[in-house]
């Protein structure tokens, strides 16, 4: 049974409110880019929890990112649509890690969110394939584990350039 994803849908149990960005996915444009762009208050309010202890946050992300795999299977049945645009945890999370990892200053963080979304979008192989044979919570959450990986790969690469 489908159910409409809507206000009342997303309210009805604290699993859709979270999967649902808060709300974000409800956009009707581009619902996994305005989740993209939650991650960004939602990342430093968290990192200021863990001061300077990059090691405990990454664990607390690691934590989330399992925890996620639960929250958008759960919704993913209730909404009865296993990997629904308006489920933007994953993005969140991955976006997240994204940030982690992303070096200081405006141009960085603008490259991070638009290189995440390219690859998210795009699905470049292997990403296309997890997407299509994993399932549930977990293959939502996988997927764009991997486009956050293809992000930092770019990042890492620019970095590397002289100059």
């Amino acid at each position: 049974m489908r159910t409409s994803a809507d206000w009342r849908f997303v309210l009805s149990h604290p699993a859709h409110f979270l999967s649902f960005g808060f709300g974000s996915g409800l956009s009707p444009f581009a619902p996994g880019t305005m989740g993209t762009l939650v991650a960004f208050p939602v990342y430093a309010y968290l990192k200021s929890w863990f001061g300077q202890s990059d090691w405990l946050f990454l664990l607390f992300l690691f934590q989330l990112f399992l925890l996620g795999i639960w929250l958008c299977g759960k919704t993913g049945r209730d909404i009865g649509e296993e990997d629904h645009s308006g489920i933007v945890f994953d993005e969140i999370v991955a976006f997240m890690i994204v940030l982690f990892f992303t070096p200081e200053g405006l141009l960085w963080k603008v490259s991070a969110f638009f290189l995440f979304r390219f690859f998210d979008i795009l699905k470049p192989p292997p990403i296309a394939y997890y997407d299509r044979i994993w399932h549930g919570g977990f293959g939502v959450m996988f997927d764009d584990l991997l486009a956050a990986f293809y992000a930092l790969i770019c990042l890492a690469l620019f970095k590397s350039f002289p100059g």
